[in-house]
């Protein structure tokens, strides 16, 4: 009986070892993939616009399992109603990201109430559907002023357009902002706030650590507008505050002074090997003075 499980106990390992090897030997294919295919837009400090195409394919079934999609061409277009304009053709680099740099010379088709329409083409191909997305954003402008009003350190921030004849419109409608600052890793924020009739400011902090020139590189984000995108703008001032600390050498090893517990070790050396010497004094002078009074006994 006990021969049987153990031969039924192997076949049933075998058999197990066999389904997994298959089912790892199973090719992934396309339709074991969704794609995700998104398009955005970021107005940068310098006024040129990005245009950015993210393309990843993940898996259906295991989440984790996410493939870019590398080398795909995608085509970038400025339309209207009446006009459609290619602005250039870039594939996808290994992490699935397509990036088109527009310069702020460019000027974009805008349809009648002012609209800038984008799209974002990936033509179909034999293993993968075709793709395309658009983003409608008004065209805004950001104007970021660092000053010291009154002594106080004050960041100031406009927003407007221009119109079809070159004259500033103040933007009315109310945009979120956010403040920060360039950090060793990351952006730091130190503010937000609400745009209201083209404009907003607030007292700058004075406590915020700077680089060895106590210069800061102050950033504002709109981060996905409704109506205008993202925008960010970016100002360098020298706000920041470089801590030059005096660091009080202690004592060390190497210094002109000891270690406070050595001086505290050596002492109670010395002391513990004086008091040795007092005690074994002690005790000859008591040793030969009663050798004195043994030998006046033998004398009696």
């Amino acid at each position: 009986m006990k021969n049987y499980l153990i031969k039924y106990s192997v076949i049933l390992v075998f058999i197990g070892f066999v389904l997994n090897t298959k089912s790892f030997a199973q090719e992934t294919t396309v339709k074991d993939y969704k794609f995700s295919f998104k398009f955005n837009t970021i107005k940068q400090p310098d006024n040129s616009r990005l245009l950015e195409v993210n393309f990843i394919a993940t898996n259906k079934k295991d989440r984790k399992d996410k493939v870019p999609i590398y080398q795909a061409e995608i085509k970038f277009y400025n339309f209207t109603e009446e006009e459609k304009v290619l602005l250039n053709t870039v594939k996808t680099n290994d992490e699935g990201i397509a990036q088109l740099i527009i310069p702020k010379s460019k000027s974009f088709l805008q349809d009648e109430n002012g609209y800038i329409n984008l799209s974002a083409v990936f033509e179909e191909t034999d293993a993968i559907s075709g793709y395309e997305k658009e983003i409608t954003v008004k065209d805004i402008f950001l104007e970021l002023n660092l000053l010291e009003i009154d002594s106080v350190k004050t960041a100031n921030i406009k927003a407007y357009t221009i119109d079809s004849i070159g004259e500033k419109i103040d933007v009315e409608e109310e945009i979120d902002l956010i403040f920060s600052v360039a950090g060793m890793l990351s952006k730091m924020p130190i503010n937000e706030g609400t745009l209201e009739n083209g404009t907003y400011e607030f007292e700058f902090p004075t406590d915020i650590p700077g680089n060895i020139n106590g210069n800061l590189d102050v950033f504002v984000l709109v981060d996905d507008h409704d109506e205008f995108g993202s925008i960010i703008q970016k100002k360098s001032v020298n706000w920041g505050v470089f801590n030059n600390k005096i660091i009080e050498n202690n004592n060390t090893l190497w210094s002109e002074s000891a270690p406070i517990w050595m001086y505290i070790v050596l002492t109670i050396l010395l002391v513990g090997i004086w008091a040795n010497f007092i005690y074994t004094i002690v005790n000859l002078i008591k040793i030969k003075n009663e050798g004195k009074e043994l030998e006046l006994a033998k004398e009696d």
